[in-house]
């Protein structure tokens, strides 16, 4: 009989310079490198562990349980692989924590919004699943944030967002060839009730889908002033304690 060699051990990621060991299950993940530390200050013990490209990756402990932040930088291809190589080295839950433009008129400059799916509108998922595939989170982990926004009284929205490949395309549509198109598609979006526009999160829920992973996302809408911020990382941090404590409930 021949004898199967052992499998080889998992290494250091090429792209967020991580290895086994160096983050917990538990990932919250802004884009922005430079509000990491800010989200980690929420954590018990938060140390940096790498700093790579756009990738940098802070882990601490909340609950009990070993808890990480890495930045994924700006739009799907970036998140992609960090969701790649941190599902590579453990991790199984994510949580984007982003900011976005509002869409309904109903909404106000410093809403939260809990993102259950999103439009499709970006091209990174395209090499994951076809597009008839839905971009959805997981319905526990959104409840969990929900319950988190419901617990800090804080105004909320629970819904989709629009994740696009194009900062200027939606800000400026009117100077681009095909402004007429992003027009039509934008006002489409907003008469289907999509609350919030960015760049990440159909990525993030697509691929976590193929993975098998959960993911979850909460936005600010346009207000980035620091009490927000502040109170969206700390909103989200709440949302992660709410999941290990119904991890640790459902094991008991």
């Amino acid at each position: 009989m021949t004898q199967s060699s052992p499998p080889a051990p998992i290494e250091r990621q090429y792209h967020i310079e991580c290895a086994p060991g160096d983050v917990g299950r538990y990932v919250l993940l802004p884009g922005d490198p430079g509000r990491v530390p800010l989200i980690a200050s929420f954590l018990e013990r938060a140390e940096k562990v790498a700093q790579h490209r756009e990738y940098t990756t802070y882990t601490g402990w909340l609950e009990g349980e070993k808890v990480s932040v890495t930045s994924t930088g700006i739009g799907g291809p970036s998140t992609a692989i960090a969701v790649e190589e941190l599902v590579r080295i453990g991790a199984d839950t994510f949580i984007r924590v982003g900011t976005s433009g509002l869409m309904q008129p109903f909404m106000q400059s410093g809403d939260l919004v809990v993102v259950t799916g999103a439009v499709r509108e970006e091209g990174t998922a395209r090499h994951y699943m076809p597009m008839a595939f839905p971009a959805v989170g997981d319905i526990d982990v959104a409840d969990c944030l929900r319950q988190a926004c419901r617990a800090a009284g804080l105004r909320h929205h629970v819904g989709l967002s629009h994740s696009k490949d194009s900062f200027y395309g939606e800000v400026e549509p009117g100077r681009m060839p095909l402004a007429e198109e992003l027009k039509t598609n934008w006002n489409a979006w907003v008469q289907g009730g999509v609350l919030c526009s960015e760049m990440e999160a159909a990525t993030l829920f697509v691929v976590s889908s193929v993975l098998g992973k959960r993911a979850g996302g909460i936005m600010l809408a346009l207000n980035q002033a620091p009490d927000t911020l502040n109170t969206l990382c700390s909103t989200a941090v709440e949302g992660m304690r709410r999941v290990i404590q119904m991890d640790r409930a459902a094991a008991a």
